[in-house]
């Protein structure tokens, strides 16, 4: 369950901004969802392989190039899909957790 609430937040990251791999930690971490970079990488790659995500290699003011990642049409596509899902398992878990009161 972690792994697809990880996805769904990285999506909605990127498809809010482009993204540096550390851009996307320290968001995550402000949200109180701790994330080690061998938990992101594999997901990143995975998102990039199935088509959801691109990236593009931008200069550093310090430093080596930075990998930058976006959402693809097909992500964005796919983002909207979880957002409603996502809704509809809140609205779900709400309801037991309401009637459990």
């Amino acid at each position: 369950m972690r792994k697809g609430v990880l996805e769904f937040c990285i999506l909605t990251i990127v498809y809010e901004k482009d993204a540096y791999t550390s851009d996307l930690i320290e968001r995550l971490k402000s949200a109180h969802l701790i994330v080690v970079e061998g938990t992101l990488y594999p997901l990143l790659t995975r998102l990039k392989n199935q088509g959801y995500l691109s990236y593009y290699w931008e200069e550093s003011k310090s430093g080596p190039p930075r990998k930058y990642f976006k959402i693809t049409e097909a992500g964005s596509q796919f983002l909207k899909e979880l957002r409603e899902n996502w809704i509809d398992f809140v609205n779900s878990v709400n309801s037991i957790i309401k009637n459990n009161n």
